[in-house]
């Protein structure tokens, strides 16, 4: 089920063949994924909800049962039919789903003690059915705490990794299977032949269904949700309202479409002048920008949560469009919002039923969303992960420079400065700079809660900073991965680059909120952030590199900490290991800018952590 107002990811399939893969949504943030992967494996797909009866199962050819937010310990978590578990159709489990498949069949699960986000090795033990054509050991993508510690009768166990005995397990003669990874995910190399072999060897799928062209079904989907009347286009200069505003001005004609661009105070330096000069070569006629810096910096004056900023952001920039609904005197029930809302967004602030609330995007507040239920919202994107985006983009010939660009959040810079509502002390925890300085680095805590994704839950965790070492990338890949699957309290680790030893009793946290000083630095230190990446011909090997604003200083500075990430689709993410003598540099940099105290490198993946900080 996905949010109200907004349309199922199968809508824009038309024709859907006899032969398909039913995935049963538990909540997970993988399950549109899932659904995406198998069908471009030639094999059409469907997401229904967990619960759907066992009945209107029969005619597909494989279920796939995704991971999902609940434990299975928990009185109100999804479930599936009953009679799910003696229908005929194979069945893969993966992660809740696997847990599941336990729990009914009568094998044993139990809370773990040691959680699993991130990478781990999976060690192969049966190269039949699902794990044909494997190495004996593989990189593989976890996210769980619960874990299977007893097999089902008729199930084997076919891989283990070092902290979980049963990460996956198999009844052949019932061609039902349980993985406890996720192999939908770019970051488990080998995951698409897994997908392959249950699709191929164990449903005996043909792999014969393909697409018809997806830009003339948006355009034609477009045409159809607005009906007769016009549009009113939020734009940012991103990629996702660019493409989405260019597929709605093709698909109505540009005089349907009226282009507002909110300078909200928060955007990338030299963005307004650029959003002036790029949309009319697009095909727009009609832009307006609206100068809104002194109402959202007033609205935000104080505030520090995290959560409070979207909401805020989000309802401030309904009230723009009211307000210029009203200014035009224009008939509201005339004219739709449009946004460039893509899936992630709809799955981070709990789009789908069973779906935990990692963060609410800007354009998924209660005001949007009571337009959603009203049918007033156009979003041609929101079925879409970031990479089909710009597939989408490229066919409509859209100028690489705009599809190249780094994904920019809704909010702008206003969730890349972090906030304090009063003055804070590092943190000293024995156990984490015990594990720490076994890999040579000392350690702190900062007690500002940054927002990571665990198990498909939202969490609220401390960063833990590591000192005192150079950068040696594979040490810190698996220190961070040890620290936050052991330590519940972080979610988040980043290592001092300048100065490279801190002495947390001559640092703190001091209070701070959003001014216009503070993001002018923000927007200068993007700046020198995204001109050395180009410059080091390193800005198109990164998928985004968030630089981030924090109150942490030793004389009443600020902090900058670095975000490179390789992704995808924007659901998982690996830090993007840049070589020592340029990260260097790059930090020299920076440390140059008057009012920089500290430079960090985030060396945290997703999971744990959520690509931005807030």
């Amino acid at each position: 089920m996905v949010a109200p107002g907004a349309s199922h990811p199968d809508d824009i399939l038309k024709f859907p063949p006899m032969e398909k893969i039913v995935v049963l949504d538990s909540g997970g943030q993988y399950c549109h994924l899932i659904a995406r992967k198998v069908r471009e494996l030639g094999v059409y797909a469907e997401i229904r909800p967990l619960g759907t009866r066992a009945s209107r199962l029969r005619s597909c050819k494989g279920i796939i049962i995704s991971g999902g937010p609940a434990s299975v310990f928990e009185k109100s978590s999804p479930q599936p039919d009953p009679a799910l578990f003696r229908t005929a159709a194979p069945i893969l489990g993966i992660c809740y789903g696997h847990q599941l498949m336990a729990q009914h069949l009568d094998g044993k699960v139990v809370p773990g003690r040691t959680r699993e986000f991130g990478h781990a090795e999976l060690t192969v033990q049966s190269k039949d059915s699902i794990f044909a054509g494997l190495h004996n050991h593989e990189r593989i993508w976890m996210s769980h705490g619960d874990h299977v510690t007893a097999l089902p009768p008729g199930f084997r166990t076919l891989g283990t990794t070092r902290d979980c005995g049963i990460a996956a397990m198999g009844d052949e003669a019932r061609r039902y299977y349980g993985l406890q990874f996720h192999p939908e995910v770019t970051h488990t190399p080998r995951g698409v032949e897994i997908l392959k072999n249950f699709l191929f060897q164990v449903c005996g799928c043909r792999g014969d269904w393909h697409p018809v062209d997806r830009v003339a079904q948006v355009e034609a989907r477009i045409r159809r949700q607005v009906g007769a009347r016009r549009v009113l286009f939020f734009l940012s200069g991103g990629v996702d309202s660019t493409v989405a505003s260019t597929l709605t001005v093709r698909a109505l004609g540009a005089d349907r479409v009226h282009g507002i661009y909110v300078d909200t105070g928060f955007m990338r330096l030299g963005e307004t002048r650029e959003i002036r000069a790029g949309f009319p070569r697009l095909g727009f006629k009609d832009i307006e920008v609206f100068d809104a810096r002194k109402r959202f910096f007033q609205a935000l004056r104080g505030v520090t949560d995290p959560e409070a900023k979207r909401r805020i952001i989000g309802r401030l920039f309904v009230d723009i469009q009211d307000h210029i609904l009203a200014s035009r005197r224009y008939r509201s029930r005339e004219w739709m919002l449009g946004q460039g809302t893509i899936y992630p967004d709809t799955i981070e602030s709990g789009g789908t039923r069973d779906a935990a609330l990692i963060k609410t995007h800007h354009n998924r507040v209660d005001r949007i969303q009571q337009l959603l239920a009203e049918k007033r919202v156009l979003e041609p994107l929101a079925q879409f992960y970031k990479d089909k985006v710009r597939e989408l983009g490229r066919v409509i010939s859209l100028p690489d420079e705009i599809l190249r660009r780094h994904p920019f959040p809704g909010p702008g810079l206003a969730i890349r400065c972090i906030c304090s509502d009063r003055p804070l002390s590092p943190e000293w925890d024995e156990a984490i700079s015990a594990v720490a300085g076994a890999g040579g680095y000392g350690a702190f805590l900062l007690p500002l809660h940054s927002v990571g994704v665990q198990g498909d839950c939202r969490t609220y965790g401390k960063l833990t900073v590591l000192h005192g070492a150079p950068i040696r990338h594979a040490a810190l890949e698996e220190l961070t991965t040890r620290i936050t699957n052991t330590f519940r309290h972080t979610n988040r680790v980043a290592v001092a680059l300048r100065p490279r030893a801190l002495d947390p009793a001559r640092w703190s946290i001091r209070r701070a909120t959003l001014t216009p000083r503070r993001i002018r630095l923000l927007q200068q230190v993007d700046d020198v952030v995204t001109r050395f990446l180009h410059e080091q011909f390193l800005y198109d090997l990164i998928w985004q590199c968030p630089v981030v604003l924090l109150p942490f200083s030793r004389q009443g500075g600020e902090t900058v900490a670095l975000r490179p990430i390789s992704s995808v689709d924007g659901m998982t993410a690996e830090v993007v290991h840049i070589p020592p003598p340029q990260l260097s540099e790059l930090a020299d940099r920076l440390a140059e800018v008057e009012g920089i105290d500290a430079v960090l490198f985030d060396i945290s993946n997703k999971p744990p952590s959520t690509i931005e900080w807030e």
